[in-house]
């Protein structure tokens, strides 16, 4: 393999690291989890300083700049799937289904779901609303109960960045 060719997969990789790493911390931050951002972002300066070294010493191809420029890119995608999959913090989800049956309710709570009811008007007439609060990682689980359950349902998530109270007092 060509030292051309080195230089520029080296490059793409730190930029890769870095950007991900930097991604993941700023999102920990919006999420309110600044500890965890203090500590990824120790790794991700240690990256930095390291690579940065690499990076500016090789910027005198275009294959380089290149690689710079696509390492960024994949690490703002790679970061954004890495908290996707890490699903960290809460969501809510509005429920509405278009019966006034406490079944789904129960069953929800009985799965661990923090779930409050009311009942509202729609187009057609009664409709169950739910409040749903979950941790984020259980939102698949909690779409396939639902659909299970009653598959026109309308749902819409929303994370919440703080609450307290209720059913998830002392259970974070």
């Amino acid at each position: 393999m060509s030292q051309v060719v080195l230089f520029a997969l080296m490059i793409m990789a730190i930029n890769i690291t870095y950007v991900s790493l930097t991604t993941v911390r700023f999102i920990l931050v919006i999420k309110g989890l600044k500890e965890y951002a203090s500590i990824l972002s120790m790794v991700e300066v240690l990256v930095y300083i390291a690579g940065l070294s690499i990076i500016l010493k090789n910027l005198d191809s275009y294959w380089n700049i290149a690689a710079y420029c696509i390492g960024y890119g994949i690490g703002v995608y790679l970061g954004s799937r890495i908290e996707e999959r890490l699903a960290l913090g809460y969501m809510t989800a509005e429920v509405i289904v278009d019966s006034l049956d406490e079944t789904l309710p129960k069953l929800l709570r009985k799965k661990g779901f923090g779930v409050t009811t009311w009942t509202g008007e729609g187009r057609d007439g009664k409709r169950l609303l739910m409040l749903v609060l979950a941790k984020r990682n259980r939102q698949k689980e909690l779409l396939n109960i639902v659909n299970d359950s009653c598959p026109s349902a309308f749902i819409f998530f929303q994370e919440p960045k703080n609450f307290r109270g209720g059913f998830w007092a002392g259970r974070r």
